[in-house]
């Protein structure tokens, strides 16, 4: 039981750098896609109507 005063404080820590790493990577816009946005919209590829053949 008393490894768990060690684990808790470790993992709280651990998560807190990894939602700090998830905000990050928001802000520094890694997640935008404007290119792939405008060409998807264009695109029928994934049409909700597909074509009968």
């Amino acid at each position: 039981m008393e490894v768990l005063v060690y684990l808790i404080p470790i993992s709280l820590i651990l998560g807190g750098l990894g939602l700090g790493a998830f905000v990050w990577t928001l802000k520094s816009r890694q997640y935008d896609d404007p290119d792939g946005d405008s060409q998807r919209i264009l695109s029928d590829q994934y049409d909700d109507k597909p074509k009968q053949d």
